[in-house]
């Protein structure tokens, strides 16, 4: 009895998934307070990148942008999306075929509705979430970013 108490401890122990856990693959080489982060950032860019919110779907210029240049992070101007990796999707926010490799790190398991979460691999602000309805002549894979998390620069 005792070792069967013990083991079932042990597994609720070894398959816990704390926030520590989840914080370690959102943070970057670039840390901030929330107090520095505010001083730099929109109310609505704070909410979504350091507080993983979501903006409006449709809101943002971004979302119609079909210019050349490279759309990077709105807080610490990593490059994250290129231009010609961009689509339609129909969905209300920004969405890329693929990301550029190494900038942007995942979250999270691959949950149907949600996706997995993006984040910036510098300063681990939350992006949006990936999924696996995207063009399948590409990736299959749709990046639905948050357009308020972005800078886009455009291609001289």
């Amino acid at each position: 009895m005792k070792k069967s108490i013990i083991l079932c401890i042990s597994l609720v122990f070894l398959n816990c998934k704390g926030n520590a856990q989840k914080e370690v693959k959102k943070t970057g080489t670039v840390r901030k307070t929330d107090t520095e982060w505010k001083t730099q950032l929109s109310d609505l860019e704070f909410y979504v990148l350091r507080q993983a919110g979501t903006e409006p779907a449709f809101s943002s210029p971004l979302n119609k942008n079909y210019k050349q240049g490279t759309y990077v992070c709105a807080a610490c101007n990593t490059p994250l999306f290129k231009s010609e990796n961009k689509f339609d999707s129909g969905t209300g926010w920004p969405s890329f075929d693929r990301e550029i490799k190494g900038n942007v790190a995942f979250s999270g398991g691959s949950d149907l509705f949600y996706g997995m979460e993006e984040h910036c691999a510098t300063c681990g602000g939350h992006l949006g979430h990936v999924f696996n309805d995207g063009p399948q002549d590409t990736t299959g894979k749709r990046h639905c970013i948050n357009g308020v998390a972005l800078k886009f620069i455009p291609k001289e």
